[in-house]
């Protein structure tokens, strides 16, 4: 039986990257998955390829009427979400991220994705937890996973914005998974925070500060104590763990995945 059998699940951003990598291990391990996506081709593109076990709703995760919409058709279609992640985010909006680069447009743009969409995923990801559990007679239960960032754990001089909405991200796993805890809702939620990756995403860092991307990526990697980036797999993997009955015991924590950069 696989670890998440049985469990329906939601991935936010799931077109690309992590999300995309999320999806496919959450499919494999037997979890019915809806992906949510602004580019419809992406997302749609990732559940035709999961087949039976994925389904696609477009989403804008700073939209509050969409999160009610999606969390309706979830509903509709598969039951109470046992499983929540909140991976859709973007890095800026333009290639400049300094203090002194950085205008109120592209702060209030990053955050808006990366903090309010994950606020607005844990608020409703919660309600549609504790009513469908209540529908079956019990009293819900869950698990919701962050996706953060070593950019909250460390100063992100380059990118402010971005650092300091994954920050954010973390203190608000760590809020949510203790109001769950302390009313009995048996919903876990914690953050998960990727190093140096092989994502778009990822590339789009080593592109920040419109210097060579490939010197950026070579000096990026030295800093790494295991000596190569991660994969979206590796992060994926993660998630799972954290999505799973085996991490039953284990809300408001941190799983950081940067191959020791945070260590150092």
């Amino acid at each position: 039986m696989g670890r998440v059998e049985g469990k329906i699940a939601i991935v936010t951003g799931g077109g690309t990257g992590i999300g995309r990598a999320t999806a496919r291990r959450l499919a494999e391990e037997g979890a019915m998955v809806t992906i949510t996506d602004v580019n419809t081709q992406a997302g749609q593109s990732v559940a035709d390829e999961l087949g039976g076990k994925a389904a696609f709703v477009q989403h804008d995760v700073r939209q509050e009427a969409d999160w009610r919409r999606l969390m309706a058709a979830v509903a509709e279609h598969h039951g109470r979400p046992d499983i929540l992640i909140n991976n859709a985010g973007i890095l800026a909006t333009t290639p400049y991220q300094f203090l002194d680069q950085t205008d109120m447009e592209q702060w209030r743009a990053v955050q808006a994705v990366n903090v309010e969409g994950v606020f607005l995923g844990c608020k409703y990801g919660v309600a549609a937890m504790i009513v469908g559990g209540r529908e079956k007679g019990g009293a819900g239960g869950g698990s919701i996973v962050n996706l953060s960032s070593i950019a909250g754990l460390i100063g992100t001089p380059g990118a402010v914005a971005y650092g300091a909405s994954k920050g954010a991200v973390r203190q608000m796993s760590k809020s949510v998974a203790i109001d769950c805890a302390r009313k009995g809702l048996g919903i876990r939620c914690n953050s998960v925070h990727p190093g140096t990756i092989r994502t778009d995403m990822g590339d789009e860092v080593m592109r920040m500060g419109g210097g060579d991307p490939d010197k950026a990526l070579a000096a990026s990697i030295r800093r790494i104590p295991m000596g190569e980036p991660a994969q979206a797999v590796d992060v994926a993997n993660c998630i799972l763990f954290l999505a799973s009955d085996e991490a039953r015991h284990v809300t408001g924590a941190e799983l950081v995945v940067d191959g020791g950069i945070t260590a150092v």
